[in-house]
């Protein structure tokens, strides 16, 4: 940095998602054996359906008009409905990937973000009932693959007020990451800017008007957000 830069404290920052528009936001419903077992063990997150594992339900998509930073707010869409949080972790695409090989995915990589993956349950389908205005958080900020020695050993953690509720590390994804953009990529043509959610762990739950949710990754950084009143 320049002696001559101004520099600016982060308090006083606003900070916006680090993508601006992204193409597709790709979600990854099931990827975490024990988000699975909670899932089938809860009637409220399952509505009747026995999830088995990511090769039977494949991904979905997540509105662009959903996305914010974490100088925003979480609005939840309904008050009557349980909304839930879901930390992930958040790929974006640098260089455009089709059909690709695991062995070639990494090198499609822009960098990573933390990511909130807002869900209101329901019977409807998981882009419809994660895709309402602020459903999807992406912050801090960008963090490039060089600064990562493996997306595979990152330990994503949330908490609610804080009490924590999520912590898990990514080498328990059924899908590494690498093993996702190639599944995603031979459905999809991936673009610069498009958005991966990697799918979240265990301990999901709802959270309320007047909630602090807290989510970090070590060494990508902390993401804060406020839940304000349903509209």
């Amino acid at each position: 940095m320049s002696k001559s830069s101004t520099r600016h404290a982060l308090r006083d920052t606003r900070l916006d998602a680090p993508v601006a528009n992204p193409g597709k936001i790709i979600g990854a419903p099931i990827n975490y054996k024990a988000h699975i077992e909670e899932a089938n063990a809860d009637s409220q997150i399952n509505n009747g359906t026995t999830y088995t594992n990511i090769d039977a339900f494949g991904l979905f998509l997540k509105a662009g008009s959903s996305l914010i930073g974490p100088s925003d707010r979480f609005t939840p869409r309904f008050g009557d409905r349980r909304t839930d949080h879901e930390v992930e972790l958040a790929v974006v695409i640098g260089k455009e990937a089709r059909s690709i090989r695991k062995e070639d995915a990494l090198s499609h990589v822009l960098g990573f973000t933390v990511g909130l993956d807002m869900t209101i349950r329901g019977k409807e389908f998981p882009t419809f009932r994660k895709s309402p205005d602020t459903h999807c958080v992406l912050g801090p900020w960008l963090v490039t693959p060089d600064e990562i020695p493996s997306a595979d050993a990152l330990d994503p953690r949330l908490s609610v007020n804080g009490i924590e509720r999520q912590r898990s590390n990514t080498r328990f994804l059924i899908y590494g990451v690498a093993r996702l953009i190639e599944y995603a990529s031979s459905f999809y043509t991936l673009h610069p800017g498009d958005v991966i959610m990697t799918g979240t762990p265990e301990g999901v739950g709802p959270v309320f008007p007047g909630d602090r949710i807290d989510a970090r990754i070590a060494s990508i950084g902390d993401l804060s957000i406020e839940v304000g009143m349903p509209r």
